[in-house]
Protein backbone atom coordinates (compact mmCIF):
# COMPACT_ATOMS: atom_id res chain seq x y z
CA UNK A 1 0.00 0.00 0.00
CA UNK A 2 3.03 2.49 0.87
CA UNK A 3 4.46 2.19 -2.39
CA UNK A 4 2.77 4.81 -4.64
CA UNK A 5 3.71 6.66 -1.80
CA UNK A 6 7.27 5.84 -1.71
CA UNK A 7 7.41 6.08 -5.85
CA UNK A 8 6.24 9.89 -5.62
CA UNK A 9 8.51 10.36 -2.99
CA UNK A 10 11.38 9.49 -4.72
CA UNK A 11 10.28 10.96 -8.16
CA UNK A 12 9.94 14.65 -6.13
CA UNK A 13 13.64 14.20 -4.96
CA UNK A 14 14.97 13.45 -8.33
CA UNK A 15 12.98 16.81 -9.98
CA UNK A 16 14.24 18.94 -6.80
CA UNK A 17 17.95 17.56 -7.29
CA UNK A 18 17.68 18.05 -11.22
CA UNK A 19 16.53 21.41 -10.73
CA UNK A 20 18.83 21.79 -8.53
CA UNK A 21 21.61 20.72 -10.36
CA UNK A 22 20.21 22.46 -13.73
CA UNK A 23 20.17 25.84 -11.27
CA UNK A 24 23.89 25.92 -10.53
CA UNK A 25 24.69 24.70 -13.41
CA UNK A 26 23.29 28.03 -15.09
CA UNK A 27 24.44 29.98 -12.57
CA UNK A 28 28.19 28.96 -13.03
CA UNK A 29 27.58 29.17 -16.75
CA UNK A 30 26.59 32.51 -16.15
CA UNK A 31 29.37 33.75 -14.09
CA UNK A 32 31.89 32.08 -16.40
CA UNK A 33 30.78 34.51 -19.44
CA UNK A 34 30.58 37.41 -17.01
CA UNK A 35 34.23 36.59 -16.13
CA UNK A 36 35.04 36.18 -20.10
CA UNK A 37 33.36 39.51 -21.24
CA UNK A 38 34.60 41.40 -17.95
CA UNK A 39 38.38 40.33 -18.82
CA UNK A 40 38.00 41.36 -22.34
CA UNK A 41 37.25 44.33 -21.55
CA UNK A 42 39.74 44.88 -18.65
CA UNK A 43 42.12 44.47 -21.05
CA UNK A 44 41.67 47.03 -23.73
CA UNK A 45 40.92 49.43 -20.39
CA UNK A 46 44.09 48.33 -19.43
CA UNK A 47 45.76 49.12 -22.83
CA UNK A 48 44.50 52.39 -22.96
CA UNK A 49 45.55 53.18 -19.26
CA UNK A 50 49.22 51.82 -19.89
CA UNK A 51 49.32 54.01 -23.24
CA UNK A 52 47.98 56.86 -21.63
CA UNK A 53 50.82 56.85 -18.55
CA UNK A 54 53.33 56.02 -20.77
CA UNK A 55 52.38 59.08 -22.93
CA UNK A 56 52.02 61.45 -19.99
CA UNK A 57 56.15 62.97 -20.30
CA UNK A 58 55.11 63.69 -23.96
CA UNK A 59 51.35 65.60 -22.78
CA UNK A 60 52.87 67.73 -20.31
CA UNK A 61 55.75 69.12 -22.81
CA UNK A 62 54.12 69.49 -25.65
CA UNK A 63 50.32 69.84 -25.02
CA UNK A 64 48.30 70.19 -28.00
CA UNK A 65 50.96 71.53 -30.20
CA UNK A 66 52.39 67.80 -30.75
CA UNK A 67 48.83 67.46 -32.62
CA UNK A 68 49.64 70.63 -35.33
CA UNK A 69 53.45 70.70 -35.07
CA UNK A 70 55.50 69.22 -38.28
CA UNK A 71 58.83 69.13 -36.74
CA UNK A 72 60.47 65.79 -35.72
CA UNK A 73 63.99 65.70 -34.73
CA UNK A 74 65.03 62.99 -32.25
CA UNK A 75 68.47 64.75 -32.28
CA UNK A 76 66.78 68.12 -30.51
CA UNK A 77 63.71 66.24 -29.07
CA UNK A 78 61.44 68.61 -31.07
CA UNK A 79 58.63 66.12 -31.45
CA UNK A 80 55.28 66.61 -33.78
CA UNK A 81 52.74 64.36 -35.38
CA UNK A 82 51.16 66.47 -37.70
CA UNK A 83 53.26 64.57 -40.63
CA UNK A 84 52.17 60.97 -39.62
CA UNK A 85 48.52 62.11 -38.68
CA UNK A 86 48.76 63.43 -42.44
CA UNK A 87 50.04 60.24 -43.87
CA UNK A 88 47.33 58.32 -42.67
CA UNK A 89 44.44 60.60 -43.34
CA UNK A 90 45.69 60.55 -47.16
CA UNK A 91 47.17 56.54 -47.55
CA UNK A 92 43.46 55.79 -45.38
CA UNK A 93 41.01 57.66 -47.55
CA UNK A 94 42.82 57.10 -50.85
CA UNK A 95 42.79 53.04 -50.20
CA UNK A 96 38.88 53.67 -49.51
CA UNK A 97 38.20 55.66 -52.66
CA UNK A 98 39.76 52.74 -54.24
CA UNK A 99 38.33 49.25 -52.48
CA UNK A 100 34.54 50.39 -52.10
CA UNK A 101 33.65 50.70 -55.58
CA UNK A 102 35.14 47.31 -56.60
CA UNK A 103 34.21 45.44 -52.92
CA UNK A 104 31.04 46.30 -53.53
CA UNK A 105 30.90 45.41 -57.04
CA UNK A 106 32.14 41.63 -55.84
CA UNK A 107 29.89 41.55 -53.23
CA UNK A 108 26.41 42.25 -55.66
CA UNK A 109 28.29 39.77 -57.95
CA UNK A 110 28.65 37.08 -55.32
CA UNK A 111 25.55 37.60 -53.91
CA UNK A 112 23.00 38.85 -56.54
CA UNK A 113 24.49 37.83 -60.06
CA UNK A 114 26.88 34.95 -59.88
CA UNK A 115 25.08 31.57 -60.40
CA UNK A 116 25.70 28.75 -57.54
CA UNK A 117 28.42 27.06 -58.80
CA UNK A 118 30.45 30.18 -59.14
CA UNK A 119 29.58 31.50 -55.36
CA UNK A 120 32.00 29.40 -53.70
CA UNK A 121 34.93 29.60 -55.75
CA UNK A 122 34.82 33.76 -55.80
CA UNK A 123 34.00 33.75 -52.50
CA UNK A 124 37.08 31.65 -51.16
CA UNK A 125 39.42 33.49 -53.19
CA UNK A 126 38.46 36.96 -51.85
CA UNK A 127 38.49 35.19 -48.36
CA UNK A 128 41.83 33.87 -49.29
CA UNK A 129 43.16 37.76 -50.06
CA UNK A 130 42.38 38.20 -46.33
CA UNK A 131 44.21 35.06 -45.02
CA UNK A 132 47.48 36.77 -46.63
CA UNK A 133 50.38 38.13 -44.06
CA UNK A 134 50.61 42.05 -44.43
CA UNK A 135 54.34 41.12 -44.60
CA UNK A 136 53.41 39.18 -47.99
CA UNK A 137 51.46 41.74 -49.27
CA UNK A 138 54.14 44.71 -48.36
CA UNK A 139 57.45 42.33 -50.40
CA UNK A 140 55.13 42.17 -53.29
CA UNK A 141 54.59 45.78 -53.04
CA UNK A 142 58.36 46.50 -53.17
CA UNK A 143 59.36 43.99 -55.52
CA UNK A 144 56.82 43.93 -58.01
CA UNK A 145 54.26 47.04 -57.78
CA UNK A 146 57.05 49.75 -56.93
CA UNK A 147 58.88 49.58 -60.07
CA UNK A 148 56.12 48.66 -62.02
CA UNK A 149 54.33 51.87 -60.52
CA UNK A 150 57.53 54.11 -61.03
CA UNK A 151 58.04 53.54 -64.46
CA UNK A 152 54.05 52.83 -66.23
CA UNK A 153 52.43 54.99 -63.74
CA UNK A 154 54.35 57.41 -62.03
CA UNK A 155 56.98 59.15 -64.72
CA UNK A 156 54.26 59.37 -67.39
CA UNK A 157 51.80 61.25 -64.42
CA UNK A 158 54.86 63.12 -63.63
CA UNK A 159 55.73 64.09 -67.04
CA UNK A 160 51.95 65.35 -68.65
CA UNK A 161 50.48 66.50 -64.51
CA UNK A 162 53.60 67.63 -63.13
CA UNK A 163 51.80 70.85 -62.84
CA UNK A 164 49.52 69.51 -60.70
CA UNK A 165 50.24 69.55 -56.93
CA UNK A 166 49.01 66.20 -56.57
CA UNK A 167 51.62 64.66 -59.01
CA UNK A 168 54.47 66.95 -58.91
CA UNK A 169 57.40 64.57 -59.30
CA UNK A 170 60.52 63.55 -58.59
CA UNK A 171 59.06 60.21 -59.00
CA UNK A 172 60.56 57.72 -56.75
CA UNK A 173 58.60 54.66 -56.40
CA UNK A 174 58.08 54.32 -52.97
CA UNK A 175 55.64 56.91 -52.24
CA UNK A 176 51.60 57.58 -50.83
CA UNK A 177 50.41 56.31 -54.13
CA UNK A 178 52.08 52.69 -53.24
CA UNK A 179 50.43 52.81 -49.91
CA UNK A 180 47.26 53.31 -50.82
CA UNK A 181 47.45 50.67 -53.76
CA UNK A 182 48.81 48.19 -51.37
CA UNK A 183 46.08 49.24 -48.65
CA UNK A 184 43.20 49.13 -50.71
CA UNK A 185 43.87 45.39 -52.28
CA UNK A 186 44.20 44.56 -48.05
CA UNK A 187 40.83 45.89 -47.14
CA UNK A 188 38.86 44.99 -49.86
CA UNK A 189 38.32 41.21 -48.89
CA UNK A 190 36.96 42.68 -45.42
CA UNK A 191 34.31 44.92 -47.33
CA UNK A 192 33.51 42.34 -49.71
CA UNK A 193 32.68 39.32 -47.09
CA UNK A 194 30.56 42.09 -44.57
CA UNK A 195 28.98 43.59 -47.92
CA UNK A 196 28.28 39.97 -48.80
CA UNK A 197 26.47 39.02 -45.56
CA UNK A 198 24.54 42.20 -45.54
CA UNK A 199 23.29 41.52 -48.56
CA UNK A 200 22.59 38.05 -48.26
CA UNK A 201 20.62 39.49 -45.31
CA UNK A 202 18.08 41.10 -47.27
CA UNK A 203 15.02 39.15 -46.87
CA UNK A 204 13.76 37.39 -50.10
CA UNK A 205 10.48 38.71 -49.22
CA UNK A 206 11.76 42.35 -50.64
CA UNK A 207 13.07 41.42 -53.84
CA UNK A 208 9.81 39.33 -55.10
CA UNK A 209 7.49 42.22 -54.30
CA UNK A 210 10.04 44.45 -56.53
CA UNK A 211 9.79 41.93 -58.76
CA UNK A 212 5.93 41.96 -58.84
CA UNK A 213 6.38 45.42 -59.21
CA UNK A 214 7.63 45.27 -62.69
CA UNK A 215 11.31 45.97 -61.43
CA UNK A 216 14.42 44.28 -63.38
CA UNK A 217 16.99 42.57 -61.80
CA UNK A 218 19.41 46.12 -61.35
CA UNK A 219 16.69 48.00 -60.69
CA UNK A 220 15.71 45.46 -57.93
CA UNK A 221 19.47 45.39 -56.58
CA UNK A 222 19.86 49.25 -56.48
CA UNK A 223 16.63 50.10 -54.94
CA UNK A 224 15.81 47.42 -52.98
CA UNK A 225 18.66 45.35 -52.03
CA UNK A 226 21.27 48.41 -51.34
CA UNK A 227 18.80 50.30 -49.87
CA UNK A 228 17.63 47.75 -47.36
CA UNK A 229 21.58 46.62 -46.81
CA UNK A 230 22.97 50.46 -46.56
CA UNK A 231 23.59 50.95 -43.15
CA UNK A 232 25.26 47.30 -42.96
CA UNK A 233 27.43 48.05 -46.43
CA UNK A 234 28.44 51.12 -44.62
CA UNK A 235 29.30 49.58 -41.35
CA UNK A 236 31.96 47.23 -43.41
CA UNK A 237 33.13 50.24 -45.16
CA UNK A 238 33.79 51.62 -41.84
CA UNK A 239 35.23 48.36 -40.40
CA UNK A 240 37.74 48.24 -43.65
CA UNK A 241 38.93 51.78 -42.94
CA UNK A 242 39.75 51.27 -39.55
CA UNK A 243 41.63 48.00 -40.59
CA UNK A 244 43.41 50.86 -43.20
CA UNK A 245 44.23 53.15 -40.65
CA UNK A 246 45.65 50.28 -38.79
CA UNK A 247 48.02 48.28 -41.13
CA UNK A 248 51.62 48.61 -40.59
CA UNK A 249 53.86 46.29 -41.95
CA UNK A 250 52.76 47.07 -46.02
CA UNK A 251 52.76 50.45 -45.62
CA UNK A 252 56.01 50.69 -43.67
CA UNK A 253 57.62 48.79 -47.09
CA UNK A 254 56.59 50.79 -49.52
CA UNK A 255 55.55 54.34 -47.94
CA UNK A 256 58.93 55.72 -48.23
CA UNK A 257 59.27 56.67 -44.53
CA UNK A 258 59.86 60.32 -45.18
CA UNK A 259 57.99 62.89 -42.08
CA UNK A 260 56.70 65.17 -44.49
CA UNK A 261 53.58 66.76 -45.77
CA UNK A 262 53.12 66.84 -48.97
CA UNK A 263 50.27 66.96 -51.52
CA UNK A 264 52.41 65.15 -53.84
CA UNK A 265 50.55 61.40 -54.01
CA UNK A 266 54.13 60.58 -56.05
CA UNK A 267 56.46 61.78 -52.99
CA UNK A 268 57.09 59.71 -49.43
CA UNK A 269 55.50 59.54 -46.42
CA UNK A 270 54.99 58.38 -43.13
CA UNK A 271 51.95 57.19 -41.15
CA UNK A 272 50.99 56.43 -37.33
CA UNK A 273 51.80 53.24 -37.28
CA UNK A 274 54.74 53.26 -39.65
CA UNK A 275 56.80 55.37 -37.01
CA UNK A 276 56.17 53.53 -34.14
CA UNK A 277 57.01 50.66 -36.16
CA UNK A 278 60.32 52.25 -37.40
CA UNK A 279 61.23 53.86 -34.69
CA UNK A 280 60.37 52.38 -31.47
CA UNK A 281 63.28 50.24 -30.96
CA UNK A 282 65.59 53.21 -31.76
CA UNK A 283 63.79 55.75 -28.80
CA UNK A 284 66.64 56.26 -26.83
CA UNK A 285 65.41 59.26 -24.39
CA UNK A 286 62.11 59.01 -22.41
CA UNK A 287 60.57 62.07 -24.39
CA UNK A 288 61.06 60.33 -27.27
CA UNK A 289 59.78 56.87 -26.07
CA UNK A 290 56.79 58.90 -24.97
CA UNK A 291 55.98 60.82 -27.98
CA UNK A 292 55.45 57.28 -29.93
CA UNK A 293 53.51 56.19 -27.26
CA UNK A 294 51.32 58.75 -27.48
CA UNK A 295 51.04 58.25 -31.49
CA UNK A 296 50.27 55.17 -30.43
CA UNK A 297 47.13 56.07 -27.66
CA UNK A 298 45.88 58.11 -30.58
CA UNK A 299 45.41 55.54 -33.05
CA UNK A 300 44.44 52.92 -30.40
CA UNK A 301 41.75 55.51 -29.88
CA UNK A 302 41.15 55.85 -34.11
CA UNK A 303 41.12 52.32 -34.29
CA UNK A 304 38.17 51.89 -31.21
CA UNK A 305 35.98 54.12 -32.30
CA UNK A 306 35.87 53.35 -36.02
CA UNK A 307 35.31 49.48 -35.38
CA UNK A 308 33.03 50.64 -32.34
CA UNK A 309 30.88 52.33 -34.96
CA UNK A 310 31.38 49.79 -37.71
CA UNK A 311 29.84 47.05 -35.69
CA UNK A 312 27.63 48.55 -34.48
CA UNK A 313 25.88 49.57 -37.86
CA UNK A 314 26.63 45.72 -39.13
CA UNK A 315 24.43 45.15 -35.46
CA UNK A 316 21.49 47.26 -36.78
CA UNK A 317 20.88 45.02 -39.87
CA UNK A 318 21.29 41.93 -38.39
CA UNK A 319 18.66 42.68 -35.91
CA UNK A 320 16.55 44.00 -38.49
CA UNK A 321 16.05 47.89 -37.27
CA UNK A 322 16.97 49.18 -40.71
CA UNK A 323 13.99 50.65 -42.33
CA UNK A 324 12.99 52.42 -45.78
Amino acid sequence: MNEPATDAAASARIRRHSRSTAFWSDRLFRAVIIASASVLGLLVLFFAYELWQSSTLSIRTFGWRFWVSRDWDPVREKFGALPFIWGTLVTSIGALILAVPLSLGTAIFIAEVAPRWLQQPVSFVVELLAAIPSVVYGLWGVFVMVPWLREHVQIPLEQRFGHIPLFQGPAVGVSMMAAILVLAVMIIPYITAVSREVILAVPQSQREASYGLGATKWETIRRVVLRYARVGILGAIILGYGRAVGETMAVTMVIGNRPEISLSLLQPGYTMASVIANEFTEATSPLYLSSLTEIGLLLFVITLLINALARFLVWRVSRGEVRY
